[in-house]
């Protein structure tokens, strides 16, 4: 593959060396904040420009995408919550790359379908592919400047040198335990050989992440590598409808036995006998991932492999189907009660809370499956993209560490109890509730010698560079500095 390269494509070049730079000043010099957001804002500057006389398609679903994108590298400013720290470094990239494919990719590809992401798969293979080509066009650039001459000098300028090792090495050896000045001198040419090894990682960084983009951007450019999904090419397999329907009356039998003799257990408010608080909760959780896994693989796999079946049958089916998503959403209300006693006993934690609300997320998908069972016309991958997208992009935007702190403050001035090392310890904005409390509560025991330990230790929640500069450290670093204590 022969590659015309023209001025505006050197200019890009230009341009993603620039995001490189910014890229690897973001995300590998210190922790990460602001410096996401920035780089987002950086990036997306350059694609537009890039891209600025392109027919882009699937333009509303890539708004979305494109809203939560900036939202969750805004969530590296705005928040302090450890987990979307460490999944935001994996899920952005991801999203940016689906985005590009998604509204870069001709009109008539159906996003919703698994097919695209084999798609968006081989974009990125051909991307890596393109960038190979490129720096194999850049040596044969410099070799034709370079005459065969200099090209031979260079090579017995490199035999001499490896020649010159070994006796180098007992001659320096003999000098060193001769003068230790000269030994002195000598022991420093470490460290500045580490000081060269930090900037030449970086350079190489650099120089992926520059690659990497115009690789990729520039494979997006070319319409004619496109991939042609031919109708009738290939076809799911389909299930017998006797034997799924079988398969899901034994499994509402199940459901429905589980739910007449536990009716009472599950909505009654009180523990059975034998159990703890922590014993039901667990219970309740696990009931939970069964009834994820089985509503929505089993559904999933009914709807999508039972497509021929017809007539009586498939309405049998449904009313089956429908029976299975509607006992399961009785257990998934029995989860949400249970963990919410649990709350109520033990106080509230990010954990605790970020599963009720997503059982709050299961129940909406649960409404729209049961939807689908009956509409033939509804895509269950759309809705479930779209739905989990806001859905993961609004738990960034919501502070749910500043939700768990409201919580607990409430919690203790109702039952006078609440966890202030667990508050202390799981973000910025824990800080910050506790700083609250001390001005409302100063009396909490243990509370004061807490905030004084935090107060000492303060120089760590204010960052030395702008890289990991946040909102919520910052905040708690001047509450701190501001606070009085006895």
């Amino acid at each position: 593959m022969e590659l015309k390269i023209e001025k505006r494509d050197w200019l890009f070049f230009l341009l993603c060396l620039i995001a490189g730079v910014i890229a690897e000043e973001a995300f590998f010099r210190d922790e990460i904040g602001i410096s996401y957001f920035i780089f987002i804002a950086v990036f997306y500057t350059i694609f537009y420009w890039r891209f600025r006389s392109f027919s882009f398609s699937h333009q509303r679903v890539g708004y979305l995408i494109l809203i939560s994108i900036w939202l969750l590298a805004a969530g590296y400013y705005m928040n302090d919550t450890i987990l979307f720290y460490a999944l935001n470094i994996l899920v952005i990239p991801s999203l940016v790359i689906f985005h590009l494919a998604l509204i870069t990719s001709p009109k008539k590809m159906e996003w919703n379908k698994l097919f695209f992401i084999l798609y968006t798969t081989l974009k990125l293979a051909h991307g890596v592919r393109y960038a190979g080509i490129f720096i194999r066009h850049i040596a044969k650039k410099i070799n034709r400047g370079n005459n065969s001459k200099h090209n031979n000098v260079l090579k017995k300028v490199l035999i001499g040198v490896a020649i010159a090792v070994p006796f180098l090495f007992v001659v320096l050896n003999l000098l060193m335990s001769a003068d230790a000045q000269f030994e002195r001198l000598l022991s420093n040419i470490p460290n500045l050989f580490n000081f060269q090894t930090e900037y030449f990682f970086r350079i190489i960084i650099i120089l992926i992440y520059t690659l990497g983009f115009f690789g990729f951007m520039q494979v997006l450019l070319q319409k004619k590598v496109q991939i042609v999904q031919k109708e009738g090419t290939y076809k799911l397999p389909q299930m017998d409808g006797v034997v799924t329907l079988t398969v899901l009356l034994l499994l509402d039998l199940v459901y429905l036995l589980f739910v007449v003799v536990q009716f009472k257990y599950f909505f009654s408010g009180t523990l059975g006998d034998g159990f703890t608080y922590a014993e039901y909760a667990r219970r309740g959780f696990f009931e939970l991932l069964f009834v994820t896994l089985i509503n929505l693989t089993v559904t999933m796999g009914v709807i999508n492999f039972t497509k021929s079946v017809l007539g009586k049958l498939k309405t049998t089916i449904r009313f089956a189907l429908s029976l299975l998503v509607l006992s399961s959403g009785v257990l998934l209300i029995s989860a949400f009660m249970r963990m919410s006693m649990y709350e109520d006993a033990y106080g509230f934690t990010f954990t605790r809370v970020l599963v009720t609300s997503f059982m709050i997320f299961l129940m909406v998908i649960f409404a729209y499956t049961l939807l689908k069972i009956w509409l033939d016309r509804l895509s269950l991958f759309h809705f479930y993209f779209i739905t989990s997208l806001i859905y993961y992009a609004g738990m960034n935007v919501i502070n749910f560490d500043q939700i768990v702190v409201d919580r607990n403050i409430e919690r203790y001035e109702t039952t006078g109890k609440i966890d202030i090392h667990y508050l202390n310890s799981f973000s910025s904005t824990g800080v910050l509730g506790l700083i609250e409390l001390y001005e409302k509560n100063p009396d909490v025991p243990g509370l004061e010698a807490l905030l004084k330990q935090r107060k000492a230790e303060r120089e760590y929640l204010n960052p030395d560079t702008w890289q990991s500069h946040n909102l919520m450290r910052d905040k708690a670093y001047k509450r701190l500095g501001k606070l009085e204590l006895n």
